[in-house]
């Protein structure tokens, strides 16, 4: 080859580069992901499984977190949908309003993942969540087991109208309704899921009926404040205290013995799993609108792998 044709030959690969360059830094998604509380673990579990899969799969990430407040995070899903996101990954901070932001990025042709959480009147493109009612129904069978099916359950419940609350609700009754000796005699509705909370809502509860012998708190914040209550109580009986997530918090409480029990998530997994759905729905790949998961019924007997790798 001559020294002219082999310098066309460069100059040819060197344009189709350049060329390719500004192309590859146009089509590398950005995908937004509205979080409604990183002060939660298992908010922040699926924040940290998302940007490592986006970093993996080539694709950036624009986090939100409207810490706990439902008309912060609408007005943060509009910016990320004037900031021309291709895809929204979006956990509700509550059930007040969770259906607007849907419904604007719909009417921005932008598909919506949600997980842990759907709005029940604007269900996003896909939902990516534990089954909650399975879960929920293993963990009151393991009460009534645990129990002999006799006592007096007082039950500290997350945000009313969320999805979580609701099926763990309906499983939790459920398998109740098959251990006749098993009373609730309390049950009252935390805001935030935390830990402070089911601290005080647990003491009041105790105050009003002394003989509670098991306290289920729907998030693993909310059981481990029952358990403080329970612990500075000075009873005169044992209490059963179980809650649900598998925080880290509350697998460690697990393994000291605080919580009997916790339904362990597979929180990085749908961290992940949201990514290639977003990414498939960019695509223009088809993803199923329902995507629930199996929780683990964790007790001291099987706590340690997920301590060692959370799911």
């Amino acid at each position: 080859m001559s020294t002219i044709k082999t310098l066309a030959a460069t100059f040819a690969a060197t344009a189709i580069l350049s060329a390719s360059v500004p192309a590859m830094a146009q089509t590398r998604p950005t995908i937004g992901l509205a979080v409604a509380n990183l002060q939660a673990d298992f908010f922040n579990q699926i924040k940290q499984a998302v940007t490592a899969e986006a970093k993996v799969r080539g694709a950036d990430v624009i986090v939100v977190d409207a810490h706990g407040d439902s008309a912060t995070q609408v007005n943060q899903i509009e910016d990320l949908i004037t900031r021309n996101v291709k895809a929204i990954i979006y956990i509700p901070a509550g059930a007040t309003a969770a259906g607007v932001p849907v419904r604007a990025a719909e009417k921005a042709h932008i598909p919506v993942i949600a997980v842990d959480r759907n709005a029940p009147d604007a269900p996003a493109t896909s939902f990516i969540a534990t089954d909650s009612v399975a879960a929920a129904h293993t963990l009151g069978e393991f009460v009534c087991k645990e129990t002999g099916g006799k006592g007096h359950v007082a039950i500290i419940q997350g945000q009313i109208g969320t999805t979580p609350e609701n099926d763990r609700n309906k499983g939790f009754s459920d398998a109740l309704a098959s251990c006749t000796g098993l009373d609730v005699v309390a049950k009252q509705a935390s805001q935030e899921w935390s830990q402070s909370e089911g601290f005080s809502i647990a003491q009041d509860m105790l105050q009003r009926h002394p003989g509670i012998t098991v306290f289920f708190g729907r998030a693993d914040g909310l059981a481990l404040g029952a358990a403080q209550a329970v612990k500075v109580g000075n009873l005169d009986h044992p209490v059963m205290v179980v809650g649900f997530d598998g925080d880290v918090a509350g697998l460690k409480a697990v393994q000291k013995g605080t919580l009997a029990a916790t339904m362990t998530q597979k929180t990085q997994f749908m961290g992940k799993l949201a990514v290639d759905s977003a990414l498939d729905l960019i695509a223009g790949k088809p993803v199923p609108a329902q995507q629930l998961q199996e929780a683990v019924l964790t007790t001291k007997a099987n706590v340690a792998p997920f301590l060692a790798k959370h799911p």
